[in-house]
Formats: C-alpha cells, sequence, structure tokens
C-alpha cells in the first residue's frame, strides 16, 4: 500500500502533515527505509551533541531520539489493539510528561541506537504479521478513528519530521 493510497478517515487530521512529508511511499518498504536514516542520523553526530538543545526550553538532542522511540511504541502498541479487533477507545499520551522521565541524559548513542533497533525489529516483525484486511481495521486512540495501516505511516512519519528537525536545528553545523 502506498501513502495516496491512505485516505483522510482513517486517522486525525494532525497526523496529516506527517503522513505528507514522507511522499509516495510503501509501508513497509519506508519502515526499513526508517531504519537506514535513524542510523545515518546518528552516525553524523558526535556524542556530545546528545545534550545540545538548540533553544531555550527545547528538549535535547538526546530527549528528542528517546522522544521517538517511546512513540514509535505507544503507536506499535495501538495498532497491536486495533489489529486484534480490541474495541476499547485508547487515551492519548502526554509526551511532555514522558521525556524528563525518560532518563535520556545518561544515555550513550549506542544505548540510544541499541533501542532503537530493538523497537523498529518489534515494529516491523507486527506490521509483517498483518493481512491486507487487519491493515484496514480501526480503533479509536485519543479520540479519533484510526486505522492499523495509518499507524504505520504515522511512525513513519513521525520519525522522519524528528530525524529533519535534529539536522536542521541541532546538527546544523555538522
Amino acid at each position: 500500500m502506498f501513502t495516496s493510497e491512505l485516505p483522510t478517515s482513517e486517522y486525525n487530521p494532525y497526523y496529516h502533515t506527517y503522513i505528507l512529508a514522507l511522499g509516495e511511499v510503501e509501508l513497509m518498504a519506508e519502515l526499513e527505509n526508517g531504519k537506514k536514516k535513524f542510523f545515518a542520523l546518528m552516525e553524523s553526530f558526535p556524542e556530545e551533541k546528545l545534550g545540545h538543545a538548540y533553544a531555550e526550553g527545547k528538549w535535547t538532542l538526546a530527549e528528542s531520539l528517546v522522544h521517538m522511540l517511546d512513540t514509535e511504541r505507544v503507536f506499535q502498541y495501538r495498532a497491536l489493539r486495533f489489529a486484534r479487533n480490541d474495541k476499547t477507545d485508547l487515551p492519548g499520551f502526554d509526551q511532555d510528561a514522558y521525556v524528563p522521565n525518560s532518563n535520556a541524559a545518561n544515555r550513550t548513542k549506542a544505548d540510544i541506537l541499541e533501542e532503537y533497533k530493538a523497537v523498529r525489529e518489534s515494529t516491523l516483525t507486527l506490521f509483517r504479521s498483518f493481512s491486507d484486511e487487519v491493515l484496514e481495521r480501526r480503533g479509536v486512540a485519543s479520540g479519533s478513528q484510526m486505522s492499523v495501516r495509518a499507524l504505520g505511516y504515522i511512525i513513519c512519519g513521525h520519525q522522519a519530521h524528528h530525524v529533519k528537525i535534529a539536522r536542521e536545528r541541532y546538527l546544523k553545523d555538522q
């Protein structure tokens, strides 16, 4: 399935910019491609940059990277619940509560990369198990209808968004 085939009725409009930013991509290929982009990002900066915030009151690079991991886990969990036809409305999550509790300041590049590999492999394994029918299943999260496949694209788009911010704002001098 390609991005252009994903109806906007399958996700909250808030996520539309993430999906549009991907361009015309196939879901599984983009989940794989995202790994390469994340690895390239991690290789592009020295360890000392992890504690850098591009402005007062903004997250550090480490906090932003760990936020990507946390968000992927949350959206992966939502996809699992909807895929299994769980009709329970799922609450949102407060990213601003997660970040200060993430221990990002004490993480190394190697540690973050190791966790990313595990999380993304888990996402890939989960999404490979879904049939086309399962990918179209829907549930409610944060008060909005979402499909399993939309959650996959949102995972990709959210990462792409933060990788772009990392390159433009945290690593612009690299």
